[in-house]
């Protein structure tokens, strides 16, 4: 096997070099593509390596023109659509596949390295990753190659020539990258990210839908990172706030869309009353509209790009969805309050439950409110009931409750008596309802952890997290998380949530846990090095530069001027490079250029690049001098070839005198004509 691929046909290795680099292009955006589209590619490709294998014919145009309608109907019928992101990356990855099968041409083999580039940056609509652009930085130095390699019609050349070829070019083009990423004035994303999928899996949504999901799937990926200026607040008060849900339908929570006119609507009345923590938030694209902060945030978190917006549920939004990562600084007040002081008319909102849903929760309200001991308890007193009957009633926290049927508050209460954040919470805002007390659900991250390495504190999707807020008369809305009372590790620092580990993983941790968590922590920290200097290199960082570079007040002129310049700076570089790299050329090389230059223009005829004895042997059988003029011109001739050729004697080394001979009698050669 291995001798028989050391003596592959060129063709043949050509061929399956190119199929594994589209391959290699290929495989990290499957998991973003439809099931039949990574099948078909993967077909496709292996199908062409064994027609090129066993060398034989490529398919008719027939089969090209069926499996083409395929594609197309199989991209509509996935997106609906044969235009936009999703479909045209689809239909790009089934051409790229396709066209291999008929590459029996230079030109084909052109359009097939194009198609790659266009794939390979396709992978970064999904994905800005550090390991994402390793890979594709390889698959770039695999197009390159093959690239070069097809611009070597002659022989066989090795691989490596081809790849050491590459990686120059590759190199000598690396400062003018630098340079344009730099400079090249910012505008908005190049890169969208897809719609989330959270279904079945931690993290933040618009709705919480409540009994649908068996089991929740921990994504250990990470949602934000915060830098804190000072000391870290304790863990079980980083609660970062996210969407509101108070409107209630017996399955689903959305957030309020109150039938009242505006000016019943609720205020939100922030107050706060301690000095603020100050922090910076890098928060992973989510294609959301909102901003991820600790609650009690009275300023406007600086997101450049973006206006930000607080509404009277405290949650902070931006006028468009994040598609890219985004830094942020706040400033958030972790004692504090908000919402009316007094009932108002709007707090009737917050006490809807839907007719026919959770009757023995109805019931259990009503046994609360007839005990003699909660006879006349206020709402705080109505609260602790409640928080005391989770500590007590044999209630626990789980990732795997299984299907809620369609009272999930009274399953919750009596039947089942366990689930996750969502159950705990939404069945803690049910029966507070049913008793009076004005309560919501508030969606968020809550704790995380701090990475060693660098100082930053990691917020992960697994810190995903739904608590309550109940209205308080005198003290307005107040923070209680229900989950807490069922398993206090969940909040404080004795348990954290971790996804399931792979079988590489869980065996790493098996063998030495501390260097799983160090080299887990090392590549976040390299990741999030790479987020806030590459994909958060943002406008207002290019004019910082310039700044530096001494500019008063840059702008977007500015920098296209500096940009200008550079270009302007590089090119003049290059062209005196050139000039001297001619200068350096072999000096015997440059006379014999001299010669065939002055006899070309006397008319003579000889072959591209001649040697000295063709342009002599041309010279005998052109008839464009003399016999004399002809005789000097052939020894001149044959003493320029013998100066190069003819064998060492002595040292071994060429004589420059010679050569300055050489010269000299040239100057001295009669007209050609």
């Amino acid at each position: 096997m291995w001798k028989r691929l050391k003596n592959l046909p060129r063709d043949t290795r050509d061929t399956l070099f190119l199929l594994l680099v589209i391959a290699w292009i290929i495989a990290p955006q499957t998991t973003e593509l439809p099931l039949w589209c990574s099948a078909m590619a993967a077909a496709v490709l292996v199908w062409r390596g064994s027609i090129t294998w066993r060398c034989k014919k490529l398919p008719s145009r027939w089969w090209l023109l069926g499996l083409l309608v395929v594609a197309g109907v199989g991209t509509y019928a996935s997106h609906h659509t044969l235009l936009g992101r999703d479909a045209g990356v689809t239909f790009l990855v089934v051409l790229l596949a396709l066209k291999t099968l008929e590459l029996r041409a230079r030109r084909d083999a052109f359009v097939v390295f194009f198609l790659g580039f266009f794939t390979l940056l396709s992978n970064f609509f999904f994905s800005q990753s550090l390991l994402v652009a390793a890979a594709m930085l390889v698959g770039l130095q695999g197009l390159l190659t093959a690239l070069v390699n097809n611009h070597m019609p002659v022989g066989k050349p090795p691989l490596i020539q081809a790849a050491k070829t590459a990686g120059w070019m590759a190199l000598l083009g690396t400062p003018i990258m630098v340079v344009l990423f730099m400079l090249f004035p910012r505008i908005a994303p190049l890169w969208g990210v897809p719609e989330d999928a959270m279904r079945g899996r931690s993290g933040l949504s618009s709705s919480m839908e409540v009994g649908t999901i068996a089991s929740l799937a921990l994504d250990s990926s990470v949602a934000m990172r915060v830098r804190f200026e000072g000391d870290v607040p304790p863990r079980q008060d980083l609660y970062f706030r996210g969407p509101v849900l108070s409107s209630f339908d017996g399955v689903q929570w959305r957030t309020l869309r109150s039938g009242l006119v505006p000016q019943q609507q609720l205020l939100a009345n922030l107050k706060v009353q301690d000095v603020p923590v100050r922090y910076e938030v890098t928060l992973e694209p989510n294609n959301r509209p909102w901003l991820l902060v600790l609650d009690g945030t009275l300023q406007a978190p600086v997101a450049s790009g973006y206006t930000a917006t607080m509404s009277a549920d405290l949650q902070w939004r931006v006028d468009r969805p994040v598609s890219e990562l985004l830094r942020y600084k706040v400033q958030s007040h972790l004692r504090f309050s908000h919402g009316p002081d007094n009932m108002v008319i709007g707090l009737r909102d917050y006490l809807a439950l839907p007719r026919g849903f959770n009757p023995r929760t109805l019931a259990l309200a009503a046994q609360i409110r007839s005990d003699p001991r909660y006879a006349q308890a206020d709402s705080a007193g109505l609260v602790e009931a409640v928080m005391s009957r989770l500590r007590t009633g044999g209630y626990t926290y789980t990732l795997d409750p299984g299907l809620f049927g369609t009272n999930t508050a009274d399953e919750f209460w009596f039947d089942r008596r366990q689930g996750f954040c969502e159950h705990i919470a939404s069945s803690f805002v049910v029966l507070m309802r049913a008793l009076g007390v004005p309560a919501r659900i508030v969606t968020g991250y809550q704790g995380g952890e701090v990475n060693a390495v660098d100082g930053y504190w990691t917020v992960r999707q697994s810190d995903a997290h739904a608590w309550a807020e109940v209205w308080l008369a005198n003290r307005g809305w107040t923070r209680v998380d229900p989950t807490s009372a069922v398993a206090p590790g969940r909040i404080g620092d004795l348990q954290r949530l971790e996804a399931p580990a792979g079988a590489f993983t869980h065996a790493l941790v098996n063998v030495n846990p501390r260097f799983a968590l160090n080299i887990r922590a090392l590549w976040e920290a390299t990741n999030n090095r790479w987020n806030q200097w590459v994909l958060n290199y943002s406008q207002d960082k290019q004019l910082n530069l310039l700044r530096n570079l001494g500019f008063e007040s840059p702008s977007w002129e500015d920098l296209s001027y500096v940009l200008i310049g550079i270009i302007v700076a590089v090119s003049l570089a290059g062209a005196a490079w050139t000039q001297w790299d001619k200068y350096r050329q072999d000096p015997w090389l440059r006379l014999l250029g001299r010669a065939e230059r002055k006899l070309r223009q006397c008319g003579l005829q000889c072959a591209p690049n001649p040697s000295p004895r063709m342009l002599a042997q041309s010279l005998s059988q052109g008839g464009l001098t003399t016999p004399d003029a002809a005789a000097k011109w052939t020894i001149w001739l044959l003493q320029l070839e013998a100066w190069r050729y003819a064998p060492q004697h002595g040292s071994g080394e060429k004589s420059g005198h010679g050569l300055a001979t050489l010269q000299h009698a040239f100057g001295n050669l009669p007209k050609p004509v």
